[in-house]
């Protein structure tokens, strides 16, 4: 399995809305793409002062579908985003391989 975490820096002034847009629009469509299992947003404790730092998770199957949504999917999903967001936000991706899950 692939984690594909994106972690977001956002203006606060923004943060409220932001948030709402994630939640009611650009999470729902990446989830559309059938490329992803599950997905979650969380928010990063301990930023700087004057910043709002969130990581959204999606967990793929494997490498073919995540090769497929960064193909397909991702440039015009990112496109959306950074255009309703201009100069507001600071965004990285990162990738991991799941080697094995504990669960109770």
């Amino acid at each position: 399995m692939i984690l594909y975490n994106v972690t977001v820096s956002i203006d606060p002034e923004i943060s409220e809305d932001w948030l709402s847009w994630m939640r009611t629009k650009h999470i729902p469509d990446v989830m559309a793409t059938n490329c992803f299992l599950e997905s979650r947003i969380s928010r990063i404790h301990g930023e700087e002062e004057g910043e709002v730092t969130y990581s959204i998770m999606y967990l793929c199957p494997n490498q073919k579908t995540m090769d497929f949504y960064q193909e397909k999917h991702a440039p015009e999903l990112q496109k959306d985003h950074s255009e309703r967001y201009t100069g507001r936000f600071a965004a990285f991706r990162t990738f991991l391989s799941v080697i094995e899950e504990f669960k109770p």
